[in-house]
């Protein structure tokens, strides 16, 4: 390719991903079918504006490595552990249910072979996880009882991707197979033992020796060498690049280079996965849906149908959800997913299936997810749920001189925080998305030090000079607003020390997901104060009252630690808090015998502490 030509195709594809994927994300469709109109609008079926798809299809591939690689990086194993429940239990039936009776539809009705059948049950059985977690937070209801019961699947659905697409060349029917190759067993589990190894006792190392040249530059292509160099050693002994990609973020999940790794890797997944989704856009046979319209339709219909059908049972039974929430569930997972893409595309590179199969099934999985967030909405209005929308208004200019502090929400919180730093003479510089809570401060107080705008916009965390505070204080009261401001913090300035401000413990838990030290509760520390002025209203001393509140915080501190790694875990919960609360009773108790000898046992109507 002549460098001319390389020239041309970049700036058809940029344009056509700066065009098309704004405009989807407007009418609120995902960035996924903007990427897949793009391909259909400059590939061979529309305009003709790229000349060699498969060359730009082999390139794009890449991306779908860096994807499964960003996936694993994100399962930590204890925290997949600890969701066990809910990821292995709901997760692993609707996978298997939805694939068996979409296999045994293909098979029985449409005369598949069973390779193929299977194949297709399995692809079609994932949904898709950009456009479930983009609804969900657009909704604001990931931290449903129905959005964590999505999550869960859908991160089952990952995990089951992986061997699905491995699965993909095992199926192919060649002549010369007779049974399982016991070399090619043996090379893959050395492989695979190679890599688990080796990622183990080797990274580690090899990502701290590069965090000391302080480079960004080389951090980075530490990176894309991990993910490329497996990816090659994958393909050189014949086992699926998408498998070593996966386990070699798995192996860094719990290693303190997991946040930079993916700061660094993410811009290039999100170019490549886009390029992969023009490419499949490109490759999509537009003129079936001309040709045999019915066929399409009743094809996504029946497949939303029979998920939706499956979905809705098993919400209400292994989720234990009420009817409402099962719907939803049902609609926000019944479309097919973009992993569907990549299985069937190899299915039909290798010929297990026809490339007129392909294209048809391509097409419902398109429509299918076009049709998701119309019903979501049409779900959500008929079960009652109402939204509001702040009015539009530019975000101030912020004007400041090197602040030290940056303090994320100006309520309560926020106020009495930027008071202290006032009177000390510490510069800062105080950020709201609420109009009326910037309106009201600035008339009342005429401070200078307050914006509005939305913290978790990196260009006004630019604009404030994050990069020269030491400090950010997150002190806005919505706990999802909150988690979305800490993770832009965290990913572009990993430096900054987060005070963070949190509503409960399941917040709290959140944000030490986040690698956030100790956040504060912002009822915690009043009520303990409240506790010690009841004990001392009821005739205890000051010292002893003190004495009883610091025992409980601090027993209180280190059960938050315990359910930190249970918490997704409700009967690990329950039997965590029960066991606390005994302990605590026997700690009263053993304190109570220590302080009532004779000689300083208080009056007889004095209530002792543990009495019961």
């Amino acid at each position: 390719m002549d460098s001319h030509h390389f020239l041309q195709t970049a700036v058809v594809f940029l344009l056509a991903t700066v065009i098309a994927v704004p405009l989807a994300k407007r009418f609120r469709l995902g960035a996924v079918l903007g990427y897949l109109v793009a391909g259909i609008v400059i590939g061979p079926a529309e305009l003709g504006l790229i000349a060699n798809p498969g060359g730009v299809a082999a390139i794009s591939e890449f991306g779908v490595v860096l994807m499964l690689f960003v996936i694993g990086l994100e399962l930590s194993p204890q925290r997949l552990w600890v969701m066990r429940r809910a990821v292995f239990g709901t997760g692993l039936l609707q996978v298997f249910a939805c694939s068996a009776v979409i296999g045994v539809i293909a098979y029985a009705w449409f005369g598949l072979p069973s390779g193929a059948a299977a194949i297709i049950g399995g692809s079609l059985a994932l949904s898709s996880t950009a456009f479930g977690l983009q609804i969900l937070a657009e909704r604001k209801e990931a931290g449903t009882a129905y959005g964590r019961q999505s999550f869960a699947i859908l991160l089952f659905q990952d995990l089951a991707a992986i061997p699905l697409i491995a699965a993909v060349p095992l199926l192919v029917a060649t002549p010369s197979s007779h049974g399982i190759e016991v070399l090619a067993v043996l090379r893959t589990v050395a492989v695979i033992v190679a890599v688990v190894v080796g990622g183990r006792y080797l990274l580690r190392p090899i990502f701290r020796i590069v965090a000391r040249t302080e480079s960004v530059e080389v951090s980075t292509a530490t990176a894309l060498l991990v993910v490329m160099g497996t990816a090659l050693l994958m393909e050189e002994t014949g086992v699926s690049v998408t498998l070593g990609a996966f386990l070699a973020g798995v192996l860094l999940a719990d290693s303190e280079y997991r946040h930079e790794l993916e700061s660094n890797i993410e811009p290039f997944k999100g170019l490549l996965l886009g390029l992969f989704f023009i490419s499949v856009g490109m490759s999509m046979q537009v003129q079936l849906l001309l040709q045999a319209p019915l066929l399409v339709i009743g094809l996504t219909l029946a497949l939303m149908l029979v998920k939706g059908l499956l979905l809705w049972p098993l919400g209400l039974t292994a989720s234990g959800l009420n009817r409402g929430d099962a719907l939803r569930l049902a609609v926000l997972l019944a479309s097919g997913g973009e992993f569907a893409f990549v299985v069937l595309r190899q299915a039909a590179e290798r010929g297990l299936i026809a490339e007129r199969q392909s294209g048809l099934l391509v097409l419902a999985i398109t429509l299918s997810m076009a049709l998701t967030p119309l019903l979501v909405v049409v779900t959500g209005k008929l079960l009652g749920k109402q939204h509001k929308s702040e009015p539009p208004r530019p975000y101030d200019t912020i004007v400041a001189d090197q602040p030290r502090v940056i303090i994320a929400g100006y309520g309560r919180m926020g106020q009495i925080v930027s008071r202290v730093l006032r009177a000390r003479h510490i510069p800062f510089v105080a950020l709201d998305h609420s109009v009326e809570q910037v309106d009201l401060v600035q008339r009342f107080s005429r401070t200078n030090d307050i914006f509005y705008g939305d913290p978790a916009r990196p260009e006004l965390l630019r604009a404030a000079q994050a990069d020269k505070a030491h400090v950010f204080v997150l002190a806005t009261d919505d706990p999802e607003e909150s988690l979305r401001i800490a993770r832009v913090v965290r990913r572009h300035y990993p430096d900054l020390k987060i005070i963070a401000r949190a509503r409960n413990r399941q917040h709290v838990w959140r944000l030490m997901d986040l690698g956030i030290d100790e956040p504060i509760r912002e009822t915690l520390f009043s009520s303990l104060k409240m506790t010690r002025k009841a004990l001392e209203a009821l005739g205890l001393s000051s010292e002893e009252a003190i004495a009883e509140v610091e025992n409980f915080r601090r027993k209180d501190a280190e059960l938050m630690k315990i359910q930190y790694l249970v918490y997704d875990d409700e009967a690990k919960l329950v039997q965590t808090t029960r066991e606390a609360l005994a302990d605590l009773d026997r700690l009263f108790e053993a304190d109570a015998e220590i302080k009532a000898p004779s000689d300083n046992r208080p009056d007889a109507d004095t209530p002792l502490v543990g009495e019961r």
